[in-house]
């Protein structure tokens, strides 16, 4: 699970604001206004016959008030201590990233390289001049959304998305380009879009991709690929290549949702290929061409009539361009917490699967969390890295709380390093006992991948310290959840704890660390006391910038973690983090304002606020 959102009907008002109540901030009367009018309004959802539409509006008022004091952000560096360390690597210093060949000033893809290592090579703001860093304009999308996009800037122009909208700025002045609104049958939370050749394309809640022309906005094509209706949508960020754009679906925490990947034709938006991530069944829809694959029944010990579900796709994806080689992280398997009604590996399920760009015909695959039972998907996108040490690896880290390095020229895991709190990883879980693990089920690395220095030969991964206690429901009860319904088999009557109790957000936090990428030994971590969600992005100016849930962004100095320069910019930071030249001149870009039921955060609109040097 990759940031799931419930209907709204599936949220329990009034233990939401029970909720409130047992983990109050402090007494105010403000918060007691606030308090008062969330326990009139549920009581009044608790009867009313559109209650589904207002309770949106009561989780907001439980976030306000859970904020309303909110701590200041902190963030606490440690460098790590002189030990044993393994043998020394053999260096070039005068290396350089073969695989990131791009000297764009621009961030033209989710990632800026298809390789996915998020490293800008623009160096006109640095660690000696950072701490002038200041808020140039700010662009107001005017919604209330989980604001999750990871803008690109391509041609002059910063691009967007919303749930329904995708928008143009001017990435000087955040001035408005132009934006086009579309109503959805199905709107849900949105990563990105890709560009290509003149076109702009995203993903939609309700299944279609849409292709816009760059410089008006009009639509041009729209491709359908998932069916809302049976819990399928697309939250990820395409990319785009040689005449193609690759996407999949998302929702395979929904009984019988399957991840699939495909490639459509850039221009007409004809699907090219198709390939399912988990075992395709006689029912299963066929839009498109099928890829050759070798996937069969064989990992899934499945009962008659229990569905294979899972490997969804649901932030963005990879690509070497040299070898047209496609990396996808595939989601979990479900249900999520119960393995019974699932036995075995669940192939391709939480892993890292290459194909053939051009014909989406399987190669490989890398199974980072074989027959999960945490919902510990590979969510977000891995990144292919030349390291320093001659090693051509793909660094990627899942929700489980590690950082794992694989050599790519062996197929060998090289490391798998810890990150993040771990706790009950291999405690399995029953019917009769509640098991309390780390990171939790909203923890982990979830959906922003790691960044890659060059120059520092340094991987940076941002993290969720947040644990959850999961007890799971029978098997009858398990397999009573009806074809679309969520699948996660966590006993409670509380739609709200679905995908696990979480501990109390007074417990949560968020870790930065800074790994040699060659041997996965972290140099130095930061700690703060919000969990990090949005992206991480390095640069030749030595320099790592990043976001926290609290709202505070920082640089710190990529090779020692030293905070160098922040700012609380009002909103919480889920997105993107690009930075680019306009005029000549670099800038930063940053996702703020993520407002969601799940996440406590400050209630407040979705912004894009860019930053840079005085005078710039």
């Amino acid at each position: 699970m990759s940031t799931r959102f419930p209907s709204a009907s599936d949220i329990v008002t009034l233990r939401c604001v029970e909720r409130l109540f047992l983990e109050p901030p402090i007494l105010n009367r403000r918060f007691v206004f606030i308090a008062a009018l969330g326990a009139v309004l549920a009581a009044v959802l608790a009867f009313h016959p559109l209650r589904s539409q207002l309770v949106p509006v009561v989780g907001m008022i439980v976030n306000y008030a859970r904020t309303l004091n909110a701590p200041a952000g902190t963030l606490t560096v440690e460098a790590a201590q002189p030990t044993g360390d393994p043998a020394p690597v053999d260096r070039d210093q005068s290396w350089s990233d073969p695989l990131a060949p791009t000297q764009s000033t621009d961030w033209p893809s989710y990632n800026r390289t298809l390789t996915s290592v998020r490293y800008s090579p623009l160096d006109q703001i640095n660690r000696q001049n950072v701490a002038e860093l200041k808020v140039l304009c700010t662009y107001d999308t005017k919604e209330r959304l989980s604001f999750q996009t990871g803008p690109i800037v391509v041609n002059g122009a910063l691009i967007g998305t919303t749930t329904q909208d995708i928008f143009s700025l001017d990435p000087a002045t955040c001035a408005e380009n132009w934006r086009t609104h579309e109503d959805f049958e199905h709107p849900a939370v949105n990563r990105g879009a890709a560009y290509l050749n003149g076109l702009l394309y995203r993903g939609t809640g309700s299944g279609q991709v849409i292709a816009y022309d760059f410089k008006t906005g009009l639509r041009v094509w729209k491709t359908t690929i998932a069916d809302w209706r049976l819990g399928e949508l697309i939250s990820a960020a395409p990319i785009a290549w040689d005449g193609l754009i690759f996407i999949g679906n998302a929702g395979g925490d929904q009984r019988g949702v399957k991840g699939r990947m495909y490639a459509l034709d850039a221009r007409s938006g004809k699907i090219v290929w198709e390939t399912y991530l988990v075992p395709k069944g006689p029912n299963d829809a066929a839009r498109g061409p099928e890829a050759p694959s070798p996937l069969d029944t064989s990992t899934w010990g499945n009962q008659p009539g229990t569905p294979i579900t899972g490997g969804a796709t649901w932030t963005s994806f990879t690509l070497d361009a040299e070898r047209g080689e496609l990396y996808v992280p595939a989601g979990n398997s479900a249900p999520d917490f119960a393995t019974g009604p699932r036995r075995g590996e669940n192939l391709y399920s939480g892993s890292v699967v290459v194909l053939v760009a051009k014909t989406g015909a399987y190669k490989r695959h890398f199974q980072l969390t074989s027959g999960d039972w945490h919902d510990w998907d590979v969510s977000n996108t891995p990144a292919l890295i030349q390291t320093k040490g001659g090693r051509r690896l793909l660094s990627a880290a899942p929700k489980d709380g590690h950082l794992y390095g694989i050599d790519l020229d062996t197929n060998m895991v090289l490391y798998r390093m810890p990150v993040n709190t771990i706790e009950n990883a291999d405690v399995p879980f029953s019917t009769d006992r509640a098991v309390h693990f780390c990171p939790g089920a909203r923890g982990g690395a979830e959906w922003n991948s790691p960044g890659y220095d060059p120059k520092a030969n340094l991987v940076f991964i941002g993290e969720v310290d947040w644990c959850t206690t999961v007890r799971i429901e029978t098997e009858k009860k398990i397999l009573a959840v009806k074809p679309g319904g969520i699948w996660s088999a966590m006993a409670t009557h509380n739609p709200y704890d679905t995908f696990g109790k979480q501990d109390s957000y007074r417990k949560w936090a968020g870790w930065v660390y800074a790994s040699d990428a060659d041997t996965g030994a972290w140099k130095w971590r930061a700690k703060s006391n919000y969990p990090i969600q949005g992206a991480i992005t390095p640069t030749a100016g030595d320099l790592v910038f990043f976001g926290d849930m609290g709202g505070n962004f920082y640089a710190l100095d990529s090779r020692t973690g030293r905070r160098l320069w922040s700012q609380n910019l009002g909103g919480a930071i889920g997105g993107g983090v690009v930075t680019y030249t306009a005029g000549g001149v670099q800038k930063v870009a940053v996702a703020t304002g993520m407002t969601a039921i799940l996440w406590p955060t400050t209630v407040t609109t979705g912004k894009i606020a860019i930053l840079g040097l005085p005078g710039g």
